[in-house]
């Protein structure tokens, strides 16, 4: 018995999506892996409907938009208000993304963004101000992703 929530199709629709879902139809899909692009709507809906699929995002060149400065903050959070404060931290303005760690002290990652060090600074007072602990700052100089994927995505 196969446990695994997504078969060859399932996959090759998410990586197509991922490799840019704005400008991938149904109907490319469906050319592609010899389905029809109804079949593969319906996929997508189910996918969506499971939470497997959650949204569909641009990928921004912060430093084009004016944003030359992006760092990863990282921050210890008491385990019991952990959670909390993670989602709190998206409520500081510059912050774009923040990750909940599950384990080890440095265990929530803020990305920011801004345009001088200054920015920079009263988002790390504003996170202080939450209850996080700064432990770390880094700013980011590039960062690369790869789509989902596995070897058998050929249906």
């Amino acid at each position: 018995m196969n446990d695994d929530p997504l078969d060859a199709l399932d996959k090759r629709i998410i990586h197509a999506l991922q490799c840019d879902a704005r400008k991938t139809s149904a109907s490319d899909v469906a050319d592609e892996v010899d389905v029809s692009a109804s079949t593969v709507r319906n996929r997508i809906r189910k996918l969506e409907d499971a939470d497997i699929l959650m949204g569909y995002r641009p990928e921004v060149n912060y430093e084009k938009a004016g944003y030359q400065l992006r760092t990863l903050i990282v921050c210890t959070a008491p385990i019991p208000e952990r959670e909390q404060l993670a989602r709190d931290a998206l409520e500081v303005p510059g912050v774009v993304a923040v990750r909940e760690i599950t384990t080890g002290t440095e265990n929530v990652h803020v990305e920011a963004i801004g345009t001088d060090g200054d920015d920079l600074s009263r988002i790390g007072q504003d996170l202080d101000a939450l209850g996080l602990e700064v432990v770390d700052e880094d700013l980011i100089r590039n960062e690369y992703e790869h789509q989902f994927h596995q070897f058998d995505v050929d249906v």
